[in-house]
């Protein structure tokens, strides 16, 4: 089912924001964090297919909309990864998850002092390079040539649209030179403990059942260690 929560605003209000739910009110519960950007449509499917065998499994799950994302209100382009930390923070506070699972770019908005599984865990500037490529080459099969540089010195200044995302030029700062390096509390779960093609790296959104079966598993094992 789909609930609100109250999320944290830059400017110290609060706004609601919908969250995915999977609830009966269990002692193990769970907040889910996406990737960010254009891979959280690659995930969309497979992030409540494992909600599902979770909740199966025991586990209250919590998926909640960050601001500027999803079906949020709130503009993407004044987000800050800073920000989307901080709502992070509220959402397992006024949840009670005292675990994680993150996905990808999602990682990086997990608190340290978490209980958390983090799969696969991208590095920010790679983030920021693979979109600004993906425009490149857009721009070159359209006829109008751009080229990485030029957008991301105007980036830093003016933000930027990329993958459909409007990034604002805090944003792009800061994914330009963020350094991620997961906590020794968090469990880094590799796409080879899953076996098989990633799903980013698929031409079309995708599902992937025994991906999904087995990344569920791994949580509920650490879950069950904590």
């Amino acid at each position: 089912m789909y609930v609100t929560w109250p999320c944290p605003l830059p400017d110290g209000t609060s706004g609601e924001e919908m969250a995915l739910c999977f609830e009966q009110r269990r002692s193990r519960r769970l907040l889910v964090i996406p990737p960010l950007f254009d891979e959280a449509n690659k995930f969309r499917h497979q992030l409540s297919e494992i909600m599902h065998r979770l909740d199966e499994g025991g586990v209250d799950c919590f998926l909640p909309d960050l601001p500027g994302c999803n079906e949020s209100m709130a503009p993407l382009q004044a987000q800050t990864l800073a920000g989307w930390r901080q709502a992070v923070g509220a959402a397992a506070a006024h949840f009670g998850a005292a675990h994680v699972l993150a996905v990808r770019s999602g990682c990086w908005l997990v608190p340290d002092d978490m209980s958390a599984a983090l799969y696969a865990p991208a590095k920010p500037a790679q983030v920021l390079r693979n979109m600004l490529r993906a425009r490149v080459l857009a721009a070159k099969e359209a006829g109008h040539p751009e080229t990485a540089e030029a957008l991301l010195d105007d980036a830093r200044s003016n933000g930027i649209v990329l993958a459909g995302w409007q990034l604002g030029a805090e944003l792009v700062g800061e994914l330009e030179t963020a350094v991620y390096d997961p906590s020794p509390r968090h469990r880094v779960v590799e796409q080879a403990e899953l076996g098989g093609r990633p799903l980013w790296l698929r031409a079309e959104n995708d599902f992937d059942a025994a991906q999904a079966e087995t990344l569920a598993a791994i949580v509920m094992a650490e879950m069950a260690e904590r």
